[in-house]
């Protein structure tokens, strides 16, 4: 572009300053009805990938977890049982205080069992353990005449000889025996209790009816149940808590926290470096400017493209203060040397250096969004949008807006001269010795290295709420969430059946103490089949004990009238009575009708292999270990995205050498050079290297190329250096301050960046060519 020797502003900066204004207004009231409508995501599931081998798991594993994503349990436990009744009524009074919103799920007390209870009894005939099964269809008709005698005449029976009558062989409390063997709470006193490690607990179980998180990072549900726990006031009383909705709290409040610390942490950085410079309000002013429209309307796009956006999102893209403001910080360097220029011709120079600039970091974002990471895909997003709408506010805006001088402070001269005492490599005998040091460095550093993909690096909940929910898994004995098996089917039915098929096989494990037991819907709603079976097995066997029965006591017993059809799948859901195993029933997933068994008391890991052989003979089961399958997931998406970042070191050298031909590896080896050197650091400090590592070296390659680039362009410009200078030290702040996240991705994410920009930023002015070299 050439120069405009004209004093008045052109035309075009006029019309670019009203379209971006209409943009700026959109994106504003966009903001509002944003910040009114908690559209916001803390489930870390949401983060991972699909598996691209079986995406109806990832599915799978999703909807189990939005199945008890609003549940919270507590347990009260204590030394006397009445304090401990006492103590639980008051927590429920309390809960029902508080604003949190909390309430007890129904069906847990005395009125729910009989509710529970009458819902079954049209269906007693029909459900049937293993056992009963074998039992009437193996047993000669007088042995099961001397049970139901037995029954008879047991003391109290002939008060309620009707109830008898129904039931002569007493079935149905054998059938709920089982049932509640699953879990280790019964009724007491009207309350689920039960008894652990010499103390009597009691198990409340409340229902949230909205979001689990607050926009602000409080913690409501937390603060309720702490209000709660304290109200009690009695000695040796413990209270265990825990709960989805606890962790999503938690992550919420969490990334309220960093968000703050990181981005406003960056950004004084950044205004202080911009105040050191430039000694004026007007760029400090401007610079936050771009910032903040930069973030608004990377917000305001993510949320229309994704419809939420995650908390990590955020977390990250407050790094993202200390990239887009480089393009204000070149402009204002630029305009600091050259006093004379007008404010558009400067804008005019710069644009296709800040142009190229975006188009290689725009770049770096958008390969992060290659992996199919949902979270990364937000992020690329986010901060792609970003750059693009901080650099149209200072090419559309900053000539327009910035209407004086700008003053020469003693910070920015000593930055801009001080790449005259930085020597430019030659090919001399110490450069060998360095080159071998520097080989033998990353040979050691690289030699240490150890991967992990472990997918809980995700997690960054407290400890105090992991130990929580291990600690009630201990008393309560619960499944673990991580192992189960998917059963998906073309209808309930047909789900329901291969439950059962499952079930059979677990039986022979469960004999050889493999497993402790399981969980199933069909435990709750055998299929069609089964009950129709039972059934007229149950009639057969009860018609010829009541007549054997009315024989020896010369009497009639009618047998009672049940159901005329089976217990089906909706209506049980539709009933209070499923709530025990509601969560297990999934729904249609990808196409089909799915469920999931859960396992009780797996004997060790070396089980597990086990137990994903028993999925492959029965049709329609797959074992899913999810922490194994995400994991491997991860190790897989580390090595194509390194493959992907060594591909884009070869297309970003073919781009410098059609634009800089034999000085294009001055602007490609720094940049290569402390990638590896970064890596080889994480090597000596013992860091595993994850798939988070990989991604910010792919950042790496987009942001620090940029500076070789600036060199390469403003060859012996010292305005360009001082930008340089202080655009790396604000993305080494931003960036850096990353590894305070709780998340150990995040943390492994800024540790390799603040390496690299770090080394990029110290070995860029090495490679820059001599002044009187040709461009």
């Amino acid at each position: 572009m050439n120069k405009l020797p004209s004093a008045r502003m052109p035309a075009v900066w006029h019309v670019l300053a009203l379209l971006w204004l209409v943009m700026a207004a959109l994106v504003a009231g966009h903001q509002w009805q944003f910040w009114h409508t908690a559209s916001l995501d803390s489930d870390v599931l949401a983060l991972l990938p699909q598996d691209e081998h079986a995406p109806e798991v990832s599915a799978a594993t999703r909807r189990l977890a939005e199945q008890t994503s609003r549940q919270v349990v507590v347990v009260l436990g204590g030394k006397d049982w009445e304090q401990v009744r006492a103590a639980a009524a008051a927590h429920r009074a309390a809960v029902a205080a508080a604003p949190g919103g909390l309430k007890p799920l129904a069906g847990l007390d005395a009125a729910g069992l009989a509710q529970v209870l009458d819902f079954y009894r049209p269906y007693r005939d029909r459900l049937l353990t293993d056992a009963q099964r074998r039992q009437l269809s193996d047993s000669p008709p007088a042995e099961l005449l001397q049970t139901a005698l037995g029954a008879l005449y047991q003391p109290g029976v002939s008060l309620k000889l009707s109830a008898w009558v129904s039931d002569p062989l007493a079935l149905w409390p054998q059938w709920w025996a089982q049932r509640a063997g699953e879990s280790r709470a019964r009724l007491r006193d009207g309350w689920p209790w039960f008894s652990a490690e010499g103390m009597d607990w009691v198990v409340l179980v409340y229902e949230l009816p909205g979001p689990a998180f607050a926009m602000d990072g409080s913690t409501p549900v937390t603060n309720t149940l702490a209000q709660a726990a304290a109200a009690i006031q009695l000695p040796g009383l413990r209270v265990v808590s825990t709960g989805i909705a606890l962790h999503a709290e938690a992550a919420a409040a969490q990334a309220n926290r960093e968000v703050n610390t990181i981005g406003w942490g960056s950004l004084a950085a950044v205004l202080l470096l911009v105040w050191l410079a430039f000694r004026s309000l007007r760029p400090i002013v401007l610079v936050s400017l771009s910032l903040l429209l930069g973030c608004a309307t990377a917000l305001t796009v993510t949320a229309l493209v994704f419809g939420k956006v995650h908390l990590l999102t955020l977390v990250f893209g407050s790094s993202l203060v200390g990239v887009a403001e480089d393009f204000g910080i070149h402009y204002f360097a630029t305009r600091q040397s050259r006093p004379g220029q007008t404010r558009w011709t400067v804008m005019g120079e710069l644009l296709p250096g800040l142009a190229l600039a975006l188009t290689t970091s725009v770049l770096a974002y958008l390969v992060l969004g290659l992996a199919p990471f949902p979270g990364l895909r937000q992020i690329a997003v986010f901060s792609s949008v970003g750059l693009l709408a901080a650099f149209l506010t200072v090419v559309c805006w900053f000539p327009w807006m910035d209407r004086g001088a700008v003053p020469l402070s003693r910070f920015a001269q000593r930055i801009a001269l001080s790449l005259d005492s930085v020597p430019v490599l030659r090919a001399r005998p110490i450069m060998w010795v360095l080159s071998l040091a520097v080989a033998v460095f990353l040979a050691l550093g690289m030699a240490r290295l150890q991967n992990n993909d472990d997918i809980r690096q995700l997690q960054g909940s407290p400890k105090a709420l992991i130990d929580a929910q291990r600690e009630l898994g201990r008393l309560l004995a619960l499944p673990s969430p991580a192992q189960f098996y998917l059963v998906r089917g073309q209808n309930a039915e047909q789900v329901l059946q291969r439950e059962e098929t499952l079930k059979q096989a677990l039986g022979l494990l469960a004999a050889q103490g493999v497993v402790g037991g399981w969980r199933a819907v069909s435990d709750w709603v055998p299929s069609q089949a089964r009950q129709q079976a039972d059934a007229a097995l149950t009639a057969r066997a009860e018609a010829a004990v009541l007549a054997g029965v009315a024989q020896q006591l010369d009497e009639t017993f009618t047998r009672p009238a049940f159901a005329p059809q089976p217990l089906g799948v909706d209506q049980w859901l539709a009933h209070p009575a499923s709530a025990v195993a509601r969560a297990l029933w999934l729904g249609e997933v990808n196409g089909q009708i799915s469920s999931v068994v859960m396992l009780q008391g797996v004997s060790g890991p070396t089980a597990l292999p086990r137990l994903a052989q028993l999925a492959d003979g029965v049709q329609g089961v797959r074992w899913v270990d999810t922490t194994a399958n995400v994991s491997s997931l991860l190790g897989r998406y580390r090595v194509s995205m390194l493959a992907l970042l060594a591909g884009g070191y070869a297309v970003v050298f073919l781009a410098l050498f059609w634009r800089y031909r034999g000085d294009a590896w001055r602007a490609w080896v720094p940049t290569l050079l402390a990638s590896a050197l970064s890596v080889a650091i994480q090597g000596f400090v013992g860091m595993p290297f994850q798939l988070f590592n990989v991604l910010a070296l792919v950042l790496l390659l987009g942001m620090g190329v940029d500076y070789g680039i600036f060199l390469l362009e403003h060859r012996g410009d010292r305005s360009a250096w001082l930008a340089i200078v202080l655009g790396a030290a604000s993305t080494l702040l931003s960036f850096g301050l990353l590894a305070l996240s709780s998340t150990p991705a995040l943390q492994a994410f800024g540790f390799t960046m603040a390496c690299g920009v770090t080394l990029v930023w110290g070995l860029s002015p090495f490679f820059r060519p001599l002044e009187s070299s040709p461009p």
